[in-house]
Parts: structure tokens; C-alpha cells; sequence
């Protein structure tokens, strides 16, 4: 029996890939280069010699690539909502597509509390200055940033796994914790997270730190844009590890550089990979590139939700998490 070919994007945790070997009825391609997204034309290429796709977050897979091989038998993905799979025209082609649960609540939640502290209390600008041989003693003025113990954390979207995460660390950390979101959390469980509910504006106006953690959907497009950061503190840093087009980059490159907000913490783009250009020259705005997930533990236990689709799909069984069951029918 002929092997089921399988093309992973991108590099993963070295054990999935075993797991997927030991079966011996599988045959694996990887593509090495884990510093940039694959290049469509090459997915393109790819695809044309594998039975299941294996992607990441980022691959764009269109209908025009699942088409390209009659073969092609799945759509694998490492992600948690398929953002940039086209899983309607998938359905109508009885192409199944998989994802995983929802498994990195907490390591996007220290990714936002990371950036929430490298962009108030100045690490990244501190350390290139180190770096480059300069040292201006323990109490000097040069690197004076933000206070974090004791602010306010404002959550937009508060109410979800990993706005609630967040809003923990900043409890750690002294801090008010209030939220706003389309539906706010029962009596029991504020009280249980000491968060305060709070109207949507007036989140901004209070807010030290607003930390963005609401789903993108249409009507969360641009949700915070030029009038949202003229309510904001001078003093405040807007963090983003949900999804960039909820912010309108441009209008927070204008806050910044109008000094209408103190700084950014930034790990999602509205534009990915593209960012904007201004943001680059920013010393009070800290770059990630969309490492919420990156942690090891998390990202192997994501490789392992992906191989079990996998299976399921080698075995004609059906996957823990597919989006669209009615193509396994077919």
C-alpha cells in the first residue's frame, strides 16, 4: 500500500514528527526554513506531492491550492480558528480541514504581561544600550519608563480564557483590573477575579495599560482607532496579542508619534507580515512576531493535536476537531 504523503510547512516539534514515522505508513516532508512564512508559490509546489497538507497560522490555503492536486486528501492545520483557510470553498470541494483546541491561554497571557513590562519599564532599549557598551549606573534618569505595580489594566475582552489570564498576572501585580466586552462576566465570577466592569470608553480613560484580547470579527475591525487613543492617558501603553485588525495601525502610529499615548506592546500586525514602517524607528514600541504560542511545551502539545487529527483522517476515523464534519461524509 502506497504511503500517505504528508508536507509539513514549516518545522515542528521533533516528536509529532516521530510519532507520524513510527506508524510506517506515512512518508513526511518538512520544509527547514523556519525564519519566514513558506512562499505561496512553493506551498504551491508542495502541495502537488502530498496527500495532507500540514500548516501553520500563517499559510495563506486557498481554494486555488487545494485544487491543485486532486490528491490532496486534507487540510491539516496548527491553528486554532483557520483564519487564512478558505474552508468554505474547502466544503464545497469535500475537502476536510482540522484544527486544535484552544490550548495557549496561558502562554499568550505571558506574552501580553511580557510585553505589557518590557515596553513600560524600557528592557529592550536598556539592553541594546548595554549592548553597545554604555552603562549610566544603577540610578540614573536615562532609562526611566512607566510604573507597573499598583496601574490600572484595562482588558477588551475581558471576559474570555485569555483576557482573564492576563488580568490575573496583573492582580500578581497590584493592579485595578477592569474589562469591557459584549458580555460581561456573571457577579460570581467577577468577584471570584476581582475584575471591575467598566463602559467601553470609559476603559480607556482609566487604563495604565490596555490589553487587547477580543475576537476579530467584522464588527471588531478597527475597533480602537483615533478616538479611542485621544481617550487614553498620555502615560498609557496599549498591548496586542489578539489579532492586529482590531487595531487601526495607522491611527495608533499617529498616537504614537503625536504622543497622545506612551507606547505599544505589539504581537499581532493588522497586515501580517507586513507592519508598518514607522513603527521600526519606535523605541516605545516593542515588536513580536506573533509568538503567543511559542513556548515548547505549548507549541509540542500543539503539534500532538494536529497529529491526531492526522491520524483520524489515515485511519477513517473522525478527527477530535474538524470545521467542516459534512466533507467526512463524502
Amino acid at each position: 500500500m502506497a504511503k500517505t504523503k504528508i508536507f509539513i510547512t514549516q518545522p515542528i516539534a521533533q516528536s509529532a514528527i516521530d510519532r507520524l514515522e513510527q506508524r510506517g505508513d506515512v512518508e513526511i516532508k518538512v520544509h527547514p526554513d523556519a525564519s519566514k512564512i513558506i512562499p505561496y508559490d512553493t506551498l504551491m509546489d508542495e502541495v502537488m506531492h502530498c496527500d495532507i497538507l500540514y500548516c501553520l497560522l500563517h499559510d495563506v490555503v486557498d481554494k486555488k491550492i487545494m485544487q491543485a492536486n486532486p490528491n490532496l486528501r486534507a487540510v491539516a492545520s496548527q491553528s486554532i480558528t483557520p483564519d487564512r483557510i478558505d474552508v468554505k470553498g474547502a466544503t464545497e470541494i469535500g475537502m476536510p480541514v482540522t484544527v486544535i483546541p484552544a490550548v495557549v491561554t496561558d502562554a499568550t497571557a505571558d506574552i501580553a504581561f511580557g510585553l505589557l513590562l518590557c515596553v513600560a519599564r524600557r528592557i529592550l532599549e536598556a539592553d541594546r544600550f548595554v549592548r553597545a557598551g554604555g552603562y549610566p549606573g544603577a540610578q540614573s534618569a536615562l532609562f526611566l519608563g512607566g510604573d507597573v505595580s499598583g496601574k490600572t489594566l484595562g482588558l477588551v475582552g475581558g471576559r474570555g480564557r485569555i483576557g482573564k489570564a492576563t488580568g490575573v498576572r496583573g492582580k500578581g501585580f497590584g493592579m485595578k483590573v477592569i474589562y469591557w466586552g459584549p458580555n460581561r462576566m456573571t457577579p460570581e465570577d467577577e468577584a471570584e477575579f476581582g475584575f471591575e466592569y467598566v463602559e467601553y470608553e470609559e476603559l480607556f480613560k482609566q487604563s495604565d495599560f490596555v490589553s487587547v484580547h477580543a475576537a476579530e470579527r467584522p464588527e471588531t475591525i478597527h475597533l480602537i482607532s483615533d478616538k479611542e487613543f485621544k481617550l487614553m492617558k498620555k502615560s498609557a501603553y496599549i498591548i496586542n496579542t489578539a489579532r492586529g485588525p482590531i487595531i487601526d495601525e495607522k491611527a495608533m502610529v499617529r498616537a504614537l508619534q503625536n504622543g497622545e499615548i506612551a507606547g505599544a506592546g505589539l504581537d499581532v500586525y493588522e497586515n501580517e507580515p507586513q507592519i508598518e514602517e514607522e513603527l521600526f524607528a519606535m523605541d516605545n514600541v516593542v515588536l513580536a512576531p506573533h509568538l503567543g504560542s511559542a513556548g515548547k511545551d505549548v507549541r509540542e502539545g500543539m503539534a500532538h493535536r494536529v497529529v491526531d487529527n492526522i491520524e483520524a483522517l489515515i485511519d477513517g476515523t473522525t478527527p477530535p476537531n474538524c470545521v467542516n464534519p459534512e466533507t467526512l461524509k463524502k
